[in-house]
């Protein structure tokens, strides 16, 4: 499968071989999919991103690029998510075997085009994938849209992060010692990201987490419905002052600060 404008090529770690979609000139930056995979809206987004300065590549992890995204499809990707060895869906104190092999990219990526290093995205299932990135030193810059993991089933997953507990402790001296910093994006009544998991990514990572919490509640002053969930995809809104293009540009100049 092509994706236009961007090139094909294999990527192996530790004996796992994806396909990665590349675009752009300058810094590096990892983008992960949402659900239902690589489709219309993520490339739009990617786009943006190459557009802005920056050499994108989009993993393929599952699903098929550019499948138009339909309920049925959605359903069947949750399906073999579910079942997959590399996602964990559930585990609230423990990151996805996939996170290993992004490691790996990203550092291949910035051993590659040098600087100060790269940054990732991960939205809705992997949004967390980002915080468990910065496990590695070149991953400078991590975004968490919409981090929709552990999926919130029962009230103890509703608060935790999907990451190791010695990761997280990672992720922290690097906040405290060489002053990384995490972005966080997410609607304020997203059923799929818990109010808890900001506040507990705003606990532990305290000066090290930036949030941009958009407000989709009832009668907010945009008209976003409650049931907004992509923030830089499906549901951004291109137009000056919308809270969602603020959210866009914010992770653009992020990105910039931390790479650039």
């Amino acid at each position: 499968m092509s994706i236009q404008g961007y090139s094909a090529s294999e990527f192996t770690h530790e004996g796992v071989t994806k396909t990665v979609y590349r675009r752009g000139r300058g810094p590096g930056v990892v983008i992960i999919t949402e659900v239902p995979g690589i489709h219309e809206a993520v490339v739009a987004f990617a786009n943006l991103v190459a557009d802005a300065g920056f050499t994108v590549v989009l993993p393929d992890l599952f699903g098929e690029p550019m499948k138009p995204v339909s309920g049925g499809y959605l359903a069947s990707t949750m399906l073999k998510l579910c079942v997959s060895k590399e996602f964990k869906l559930l585990a609230g104190n423990e990151s996805s075997p996939i996170t290993n092999w992004l490691r790996g990219l990203a550092r291949a990526l910035h051993k590659e085009l040098g600087g100060k290093g790269v940054g990732a995205i991960g939205m809705c299932l992997t949004g967390n994938f980002a915080l468990s990135m910065a496990v590695e030193p070149s991953l400078m810059a991590p975004v968490m849209s919409q981090p929709a993991l552990p999926l919130p089933v029962g009230k103890a997953r509703r608060g935790q992060l999907a990451i190791a507990p010695d990761e997280l402790a990672t992720v922290k001296r690097r906040v405290k010692d060489e002053g990384l910093k995490v972005l966080g994006l997410c609607f304020t009544h997203d059923g799929k990201v818990p109010r808890e998991r900001f506040e507990t990514l705003k606990r532990e990572l305290k000066e090290g987490f930036e949030a941009i919490e958009i407000d989709s509640g009832p009668g907010n002053a945009h008209g976003i419905k409650p049931s907004a969930h992509s923030v830089l995809t499906v549901d951004l809104v291109r137009e000056t002052g919308h809270p969602t293009e603020q959210a866009l540009q914010r992770t653009l100049s992020f990105l910039r600060e931390r790479l650039q």
